[in-house]
């Protein structure tokens, strides 16, 4: 593949009288991680959920792969090899780890209508959902029901949810979010396994992360991306210092 594997043009969302999308560009190319960084409110989820196909863009286009998906439902969009992970991870509570991954694959196989027995009984879906937790970081949690996961670990395991699809691109919304030092620093690990393989973007307010995973970074103020490049450019950028990592003059 040549071109970007997904390729935002122009798009534009208005909430009455606020433009939470105004007229951004960006794209992700095959096996890069892409960190999209910005202040509360500036746009974030909102362009995140017009990638997934949440919310419907006023303007502009997305492309994935080359194919206009910019009127593609959700789940068009995730067949095509689009996933996600939340900032507050969404799971099966009742369910260990193991299960909730198997569920995760059953359905990427195309067999949900066989249902949840089949999930926690089936030898082959099993066994493709422990190599995803190995993956994950959680092959020693499998059996482990989700209510008594620590944070970090519930992170991990959504995270897991999403590589079960076999993604092509994977959206990350702040996966660093009520994570401890150490946490973070095992989440970071996780993803520079995957970098290469597949392609992320990645919003997310750590910077340590951010700095140590992204092959560019786009900045993203009042709905408008002001500034994108490689981290040493972001660092040197004075606008973006000034407007977001707080280094301008006093």
């Amino acid at each position: 593949m040549s071109g970007p594997l997904l390729a935002i043009d122009g798009l534009n969302k208005r909430f009455g009288g606020l433009l939470a999308s105004d007229d951004i560009s960006l794209d992700v190319r095959p096996g890069e991680l892409h960190a999209l960084i910005g202040p509360n409110g500036a746009g974030k989820s909102t362009l995140i959920g017009q990638i997934m196909g949440d919310l419907r863009p006023d303007g502009g286009s997305i492309r994935l792969d080359g194919e206009d998906v910019t009127a593609v439902p959700t789940a068009g969009r995730v067949a095509k090899g689009l996933a996600r992970t939340f900032q507050v991870a969404e799971l099966l509570p009742d369910y260990t780890a193991l299960d909730n991954v198997a569920l995760a694959v059953q359905v990427r196989q195309g067999h949900s209508f066989r249902f949840w027995a089949d999930a926690r009984r089936d030898e082959p879906l099993r066994s493709a959902a422990r190599h995803v937790l190995q993956e994950a970081g959680l092959s020693r949690l499998g059996d482990a029901p989700v209510t008594g996961l620590a944070q970090g670990e519930r992170k991990q395991l959504e995270l897991a949810v999403a590589l079960a699809s076999e993604p092509r691109l994977l959206l990350l919304d702040e996966p660093m979010a009520g994570l401890g030092a150490g946490e973070s620093r095992q989440m970071v690990e996780i993803l520079l396994g995957l970098k290469g393989r597949i392609a992320m973007l990645l919003v997310e307010h750590d910077m340590d992360a951010v700095f140590a995973l992204a092959d560019r970074i786009s900045v993203l103020v009042y709905g408008r991306v002001v500034a994108s490049g490689s981290a040493a450019d972001i660092r040197a950028d004075a606008d973006v210092k000034a407007a977001y990592l707080g280094e301008g003059d006093a």
